[in-house]
């Protein structure tokens, strides 16, 4: 079974104002130094247990491509130590080890044997390798002339050609059309049930929180938080808004969750409620059942425009359902400094059974990035029934008009 202990990692790069500097430096050491170091990553650490799934997530240059070059081995830290247990099968790059002018199978025999197996090993698993990729007669062609999603479909189906112990994921995947993407994730969560440990690095926050049993987040180059995935995503999210004035909060619930509430305070979220025809509060809701949000705000300050929005979120923190008033067409604008403003937002709970939450938010434009006055996460938690509905599965309740014919 496959561990991952990484320990104080640190990776700082040399910077030199010039190349004479550089020259320098390496001629006559006895002048000293004469470079800056610039750290990328700082004081990391954390374990994966055997049979764990964890996600890294971070913005564009946190560290997080780095810091799996330094687990898998492709590039030295300045400090610190990193410990594996197990055999490693890790998709770093796309095509990463590839030759472009050997053929697909070439390189497949090559990229095996780099992980150790031997050629009757390969041989055997060929044609699984290439059932797999689904790139046909490509497989005897030059990889220079693949497509991206080429190359990736017989990168992973290399690499997983062979469970193992512990699978390490960049974002490569993404590169990849949609069906290869379902079908790379099956194969992923199958390798997790027979008890692969997973690291995986990616900006789809539905495959970290439903795949993940832990987050990590990267920023500036030093471990942010680390938590249960939706909590981790929340704040994450809340972060790619900040700014000076910008304040970002999480408080643990009773049931164990972190809430977060982010945003400048410019705009205050006041009541936030889920009610029946009857205008009453709702916590349970049956499926199909016709209910309304009321969300209630104030203008702290004068503020130019104002766009609410909310989100309807699984168990798990995947979005089900998601709007607001600029995507509906009618933004407010010009509000005054104290102004409060209510809507009533009225559907179906189109919804399959279980636990869902709402979030709500208050910004400018189509989304909080630029501006963001006041996010809530988890504001209302509320459970589906099926109190009268035909039995169904899954989180959306699509009733169908049937028709048969013999």
């Amino acid at each position: 079974m496959g561990t991952i202990c990484v320990k104080n990692i640190g990776k700082a790069y040399r910077v030199y104002p010039g190349h004479w500097s550089r020259l320098v430096e390496w001629v006559v050491p006895a002048l000293g130094s004469r470079h800056q170091l610039t750290w990328v990553l700082k004081d990391i650490s954390f374990t994966v247990q055997s049979g764990e799934a964890v996600g890294i997530i971070g913005i564009n240059g946190a560290g997080k491509s780095t810091l799996l070059k330094i687990i898998t081995g492709t590039t030295l830290a300045t400090r610190g130590s990193v410990a594996l247990r197990g055999r490693v099968a890790a998709l770093l790059e796309l095509g990463m080890g590839f030759h472009p002018d050997f053929t697909g199978r070439q390189n497949v025999f090559m990229a095996a044997q780099l992980l150790g197996l031997q050629s009757d090993v390969i041989c055997t698993l060929m044609p699984e390798i290439e059932a797999f990729a689904e790139i046909g007669a490509y497989i005897d062609q030059p990889v220079r002339v693949y497509s991206s999603g080429m190359q990736m479909r017989l990168a992973f189906s290399v690499a997983t050609a062979v469970r193992p112990d512990i699978l390490i994921v960049d974002e490569a995947l993404s590169v990849g059309d949609s069906y290869f993407q379902h079908k790379s994730f099956d194969r992923i969560r199958q390798f997790r049930k027979q008890g692969t440990t997973l690291l995986l690095v990616s900006h789809d926050k539905g495959a970290i929180q439903s795949i993940c049993d832990r987050a990590i987040l990267l920023n500036g180059g030093r471990l942010a938080m680390e938590g249960a995935p939706e909590a981790v995503m929340d704040y994450y999210n809340a972060l790619l808004a900040e700014r000076g004035d910008y304040r970002v909060q999480q408080q643990k619930q009773e049931d164990g969750k972190t809430k977060t509430v982010s945003g400048t305070g410019e705009a205050r979220l006041l009541e936030i409620a889920l009610l029946d025809e009857q205008g009453q509060r709702l916590e349970a809701v049956a499926v199909g059942q016709s209910i309304t949000l009321r969300i209630r705000f104030q203008a702290e300050v004068a503020l130019p425009e104002v766009v609410l929005g909310y989100q309807i979120k699984d168990r798990l923190g995947q979005a089900i359902f998601g709007t607001n008033t600029a995507y509906l067409g009618e933004p407010l604008h010009d509000l005054e400094a104290g102004e409060t403003v209510e809507y009533r937002f009225s559907f179906p709970a189109a919804l399959g059974e279980g636990t869902y939450a709402v979030s709500v938010a208050l910004h400018t434009s189509e989304t909080h990035v630029l501006r963001n006055y006041e996010w809530q996460d988890m504001a209302v938690v509320f459970t589906v029934i099926n109190q009268s509905q035909s039995r169904f599965v899954g989180s959306t309740w699509l009733p169908p008009l049937m028709e048969c014919s013999r």
